[in-house]
């Protein structure tokens, strides 16, 4: 296999996988489309990144862990599990609560920007620019860093594929980073499109029932795929 294949191959696979509907889509989707741009760009950024830390690490072999040892695949399996349940759950109560008429409280799940307050003046500046959402960046990364880096299936992804992409005689570290930066590439052109549909389309969904049953679709999956983290194969 030579190179142009090599980075042709791959980026075909990633593609596919890119384009799959799953827990980083639902993320992507949820926070734009409630007008938080920056926090949607910082979700973006954190699941680049810990992209970019699996890809590193599978290029040196340290990911052979996860497949190795037993014990370290399960310690991440079961965080990463939990992390999502409590995410997923911390959405689907706070969206009961404003059923009820009860104030959000700051959760990650919402945050500060996510208050009725910006829905009742319309202010789409201040809900995505103001000084409300100015750890949205930030917030946003931390999330989408935690939910990349705590699933273990990433690694074990990268571990096994990324090795059969390598031609014979390339150095294995930056070719791997090479094809892991591929991967981040296709990444940001597909949450482009996606944050783009969702500004075109959440002047439709940002009232508060559309607002709920939102949130309890995107805490639904995303407690969907704990579950599956912590009891699937």
């Amino acid at each position: 296999m030579d190179t142009a294949t090599a980075l042709w191959s791959f980026g075909l696979l990633v593609g596919l996988l890119t384009l799959t509907p799953g827990l980083d889509t639902a993320l992507i989707l949820r926070t734009a489309v409630l007008g938080r741009r920056r926090r949607a760009w910082g979700v973006v950024l954190g699941i680049q990144t810990g992209t970019l830390v699996w890809g590193v690490l599978a290029s040196v072999g340290a990911t052979a862990v996860l497949t190795a040892s037993h014990l370290a695949y399960e310690t991440l399996r079961w965080a990463g599990a939990g992390y999502l349940l409590w995410t997923g759950a911390r959405m689907l109560r706070d969206s009961w609560r404003r059923d009820t008429g009860a104030a959000p409280d700051g959760s990650p799940a919402d945050g500060p920007a996510d208050g009725h307050g910006g829905d009742r003046h319309g202010g789409d500046r201040q809900r995505t620019d103001g000084p409300a959402d100015g750890n949205g960046l930030v917030a946003g990364w931390r999330r989408g860093a935690l939910t990349n880096l705590l699933n273990p299936k990433v690694g074990v992804f990268y571990v096994a594929l990324l090795p059969q992409f390598i031609p014979p005689g390339a150095p294995h570290l930056a070719f791997g980073v090479l094809l892991t930066c591929e991967h981040l590439a296709l990444g940001l052109v597909w949450s482009t499109v996606l944050v783009g549909f969702a500004r075109v389309v959440r002047h439709r969904l940002t009232g508060p029932t559309a607002r709920r049953v939102l949130d309890r679709i995107t805490g639904g999956v995303i407690a969907a795929f704990g579950l599956r983290l912590a009891f699937g194969d």
